[in-house]
């Protein structure tokens, strides 16, 4: 469903940094509701958290209520906006097929705009979802790898230079990184076309794009062998249980979109969680 974004006044110069959320959400008011909700709610308490209490900042904030207010009532049947579970499996599922997509142009050379944006769109989701708890340890290896990746690409192309494909290591040192799906068409899910075509300093100001760092991460992917011989029936806690029900949801959140690969490791990760009580690592 096609979202109409509110009527924002000019934003005031203490919230300017909640800009890069609205302006993706903006992106994908016509594309993918769940994105455009969650990214203006995780403004609005990054808003809320910086307000000077202002005239200027409390109209400016009590506006975005009034939006969200309103769109989770229009869209109270939709489950993504008021089921924090299935608003999470969508929003990463979205982020990383963004950032698979990504990494593998990326790795083949290609270093466009919608490459550029694929990356910086990810890693602000992956602040969105800081919503829900803290990131995975893969969730948050993947943004801090997609915020470099956007920053020294861009910085690159800006300056004539061209980019070194994949991550960086020192010399000798061996990489680690597991290559991602094999999927090298633009991430098309549903109702959500390609990556838009913008680049970050479109986003945000020139500023905001963070500094090519010394030493930049290496990407992990998790792997984990699972043993057809366990027991099952292992004593499991209630956080586990509700753990496992959250890969399980994931896993059927990705079939939506036709993704096997994310689906299949969900269910791995569900699976080696429910037959050995042990958290994938």
């Amino acid at each position: 469903m096609a979202l109409t974004g509110p009527d924002l006044p000019k934003i005031p110069a203490r919230l300017k940094v909640i800009q890069q959320y609205l302006t993706i959400a903006a992106k994908h008011d016509e594309r993918d509701c769940v994105v455009s909700y969650w990214c203006r709610l995780y403004a609005l308490q990054k808003g809320l958290k910086l307000s000077s209490k202002t005239s200027e900042d409390t109209n400016f904030l009590m506006k975005l209520i009034d939006w969200l207010e309103t769109t989770k009532k229009t869209l109270h049947d939709n489950e993504a906006i008021t089921n924090e579970v299935a608003a999470q499996a969508h929003l990463e599922n979205w982020a990383l097929k963004l950032f698979l997509y990504a990494d593998k142009n990326d790795r083949a050379g290609n270093f466009s705009k919608n490459v550029i944006q694929s990356f910086y769109t990810a890693q602000v989701l992956y602040d969105v979802l800081t919503l829900f708890g803290e990131l995975s340890v893969e969730a948050a290896q993947n943004q801090k790898y997609a915020q470099w990746k956007a920053a020294y690409i861009h910085n690159c192309l800006v300056n004539g230079e061209t980019p070194v494909p994949g991550p960086m290591k020192e010399e000798g040192e061996e990489s680690d990184v597991v290559e991602p799906s094999n999927d090298d068409k633009d991430p098309e899910l549903n109702e959500n076309p390609e990556p838009p075509s913008e680049s970050p300093k479109d986003d945000a100001p020139q500023s905001d794009v963070p500094p090519v760092p010394v030493n930049p991460p290496a990407m992990r992917t998790l792997s984990f062998e699972l043993d057809d011989n366990t027991a099952c029936g292992v004593d499991l806690s209630v956080e586990q249980i509700s753990k496992a029900q959250k890969f399980i949801k994931w896993a059927g959140s990705a079939l939506d979109y036709d993704d096997v690969p994310t689906s299949v490791m969900n269910l791995r990760k569900a699976l080696h969680l429910l037959t050995t009580g042990q958290e994938p690592a």
